[in-house]
């Protein structure tokens, strides 16, 4: 029997779509100003450059195949990730190459793991692979009933030593902040510091990174890119879709 847990969540009010009603990113960052914070401390965003507009061009076209978007955003994810992980403490690590010299080199200095938001979250973790295969990876299944907006936690997996962790938390969507928000609760429920979470995320709101930072102080978001504000399906705008029926071809309604 699957143990569900509907999260009690204070959403954004999503019925006004006008540009006018809702956020901005200069308004978070105003917001973050005001409040004596400093947005870089507790939000990364990816620099935005040439290179990484392309990307998102690539992959945010409402004509790319689906092998084209997995192909962009996987180059994308790779770039979160090891954004995330240059966040983490390293400690000292000293080898010897083939020539009999000592190479002064660093490694992790506590336990990493993954934990991914099922299902787009899993779209992270063949990245992580390919960067580090001896990291293991959690599993959180939360659904957002498709009116109210509000997340109910089903189900989660999460490595036995997790407490002792820094964890990266993958989900690629930060909307109304809802999802995130019940993620983050469920590791610290399992004893995990809320300074050593890390919510690695390809697009958030305005909206979404007020509501989860007010709640949680001492988290990081790295993400790589802050969007301009949520119409009224809670859709990011200029937006990519929904990312998990784009990345897994499965019909993408409720985009437009």
């Amino acid at each position: 029997m699957l143990n569900i847990i509907h999260c009690q969540i204070n959403t954004p009010n999503l019925a006004d779509s006008n540009r006018e009603s809702v956020m901005n990113a200069n308004q978070v960052i105003q917001i973050y100003k005001e409040d004596s914070q400093i947005l870089s401390s507790s939000v990364i965003e990816l620099p935005q450059t040439n290179r990484l507009k392309y990307l998102h061009a690539k992959m945010r076209d409402k004509v790319a195949s689906k092998s084209q978007f997995i192909f962009y955003a996987d180059q994308v994810f790779r770039l979160l990730i090891e954004k995330s992980l240059e966040l983490v403490p390293f400690k000292d690590l000293d080898v010897t190459t083939p020539v009999g010299k000592t190479y002064k080199g660093k490694q992790f200095a506590d336990p990493i793991c993954a934990v991914s938001v099922v299902r787009a979250g899993e779209s992270m973790e063949n990245e992580l692979r390919h960067i580090d295969l001896k990291i293991p990876i959690g599993k959180i299944l939360i659904q957002r009933d498709v009116v109210t907006k509000l997340p109910t936690l089903y189900y989660s997996k999460l490595p036995d030593h997790i407490a002792k962790c820094r964890v990266l938390i993958f989900e690629p969507m930060l909307a109304t902040g809802g999802s995130a928000i019940c993620a983050i609760q469920v590791l610290i429920d399992a004893g995990v510091l809320e300074e050593n979470i890390i919510f690695v995320n390809l697009l958030c709101s305005p909206e979404g990174i007020q509501k989860v930072t007010q709640q949680f102080k001492k988290i990081q978001i790295v993400t790589s890119s802050i969007e301009e504000y949520l119409n009224g399906n809670a859709f990011m705008i200029p937006g990519i879709g929904d990312f998990g029926d784009r990345y897994f071809g499965t019909t993408d309604v409720g985009a437009v």
